[in-house]
């Protein structure tokens, strides 16, 4: 024990480790743009406590997540500079009948793209072809330009890169690309269906309001120019780490060749999205393009991963004291039956994201699922699937519930459209119900038992 638990006793650290833990969700919430610094505060001062002892800090990172996020950031900014994804966008206005198709098949791309690409980067590469039609036929954009931003953010669970969210579920639960698609479980006989379908199911109920919307929307439109492509290496980039990912989830955990045992590194898959991107830096390294590698450089967002790490030591501190197991015990007394307790989950997991951001809730959130299923008796993957369907899809309900929406709001303003909480709401509220509702009974009929 440290010197501070030999000081107050182990149960009185306990307390301390709880009450930190609540001032940093405070500070998430309350300093917004030094979420960063919040966490890695708490982290620093769990380590000064010995809440988490020092050696134990560096393993309590998952740097598969961390490398992961980074390497598919970099990969990806090099995929928008391309252009590759306007182009993608032109073709579907070019094949567009009137308006109302080509904001509904704006929003489906933004969510097919979503779910291999940050959220946030979806909305700003589709968000200025929205405008541009809006200005050719002098409409406003701010409906289309709200059903793209939460189209993209519906579609973040799909995968595993599609979100930040999956890829803690990935690290926590042990799932790897294909298992978002079709899931066998230990334990279980047969294959079960994964997030991927589940998602898009729910993306397929929503996406069916937006025709209510835009009814009346048969302007016709004319694509007069495409966009023009040069280079399509960032796009075999991206495809390379989507096929590497999955190749690597049939590799077996151990390989053994004699005497000789190879075990399958923990953080592989974060090593291969940071490997190929830098295979993408140095190839425009060597052709004197170093600009591109710059703004790559730039657009890996490095608050968001130095957020991550604090969160990941103080759960490892919340959990080495105790806290996480006693949250998942309490949880389980509370609530009764296992359908209340998936309900409750789903349900509270929606209103939550609905205020504040869903990454540090998911990832403070996994480990408690996981005991709370230990404590329950059940397979976790119900739970793990109904707090990613509530913290994921339902982060749509308001302005602030998630980082694209806020980008897209950032950029409507810079247009000169300022817009109003309960006219966002108009639609995504309906929206987002609507694909809860259908993710929340789909993961209950077919992971339940």
């Amino acid at each position: 024990m440290h010197w501070f638990g030999d000081l107050v006793g182990q149960q009185a650290l306990l307390w301390t480790a709880v009450g930190i833990f609540a001032a940093t969700y405070i500070g998430l919430m309350v300093f917004g743009k030094a979420r960063s610094f919040v966490a890695l505060g708490a982290a620093a001062l769990f380590v000064v406590l010995g809440v988490v002892p020092l050696g134990k800090a560096p393993g309590a990172v998952d740097w598969n997540v961390i490398l992961m996020i980074a390497g598919t950031m970099g990969t990806v900014s090099l995929f928008i500079e391309s252009k590759m994804p306007a182009l993608m966008a032109d073709w579907l206005i070019d094949k567009s009948p009137n308006l109302k198709w080509a904001v509904i098949l704006l929003s489906i791309f933004a969510g097919v793209v979503s779910a291999f690409v940050d959220n946030v980067a979806t909305v700003l590469m589709i968000a200025p072809v929205a405008i541009n039609i809006a200005k050719k036929l002098k409409i406003s954009p701010v409906v289309s330009i709200i059903a793209i931003s939460i189209a993209s953010n519906l579609q973040g669970a799909a995968t595993l890169v599609g979100d930040t969210t999956s890829i803690l579920l990935g690290g926590a639960a042990n799932m790897n690309f294909l298992d978002f698609f079709l899931f066998k479980p230990a334990g279980r006989a047969h294959y079960g269906v994964g997030l991927f379908w589940i998602v898009q199911l729910a993306f397929l109920a929503a996406t069916a309001l937006l025709f209510v919307v835009f009814r009346k929307e048969k302007q016709p439109i004319h694509l007069e120019e495409k966009t023009k492509v040069q280079d399509y290496f960032p796009t075999a980039l991206l495809l390379g780490t989507v096929l590497a990912l999955i190749l690597v989830s049939f590799l077996p955990k151990t390989v053994t060749l004699g005497s000789f045992t190879a075990t399958k590194p923990a953080a592989l898959n974060g090593i291969i999205c940071v490997a190929i991107y830098l295979i993408g830096a140095a190839y425009y390294a060597i052709k004197k393009q170093g600009k591109l590698v710059k703004t790559s450089l730039k657009e890996i967002d490095y608050l968001t991963l130095l957020l991550l790490a604090g969160l990941f030591v103080v759960i490892g501190g919340l959990e080495h004291v105790g806290v996480i197991d006693m949250l998942g015990q309490l949880f389980a007394k509370m609530s009764g039956s296992v359908f209340i307790v998936y309900t409750c989950l789903v349900w509270f997991s929606v209103l939550v994201s609905a205020f504040v951001d869903n990454i540090p809730y998911t990832a403070t959130m996994l480990p408690v699922v996981t005991v709370l299923s230990s404590a329950m008796g059940v397979p976790p993957y119900l739970f793990y699937f109904g707090l990613l369907s509530g913290a994921t899809l339902g982060g749509n309900l308001t302005p602030i519930g998630a980082s694209a929406n806020i980008a897209a709001l950032g950029i409507l303003r810079k247009e000169g459209y300022h817009v109003k909480p309960g006219t966002f709401m108009k639609l995504s509220v309906p929206y987002t119900l609507t694909a809860v509702l259908v993710g929340y009974v789909l993961v209950w009929v077919w992971w339940r038992g």
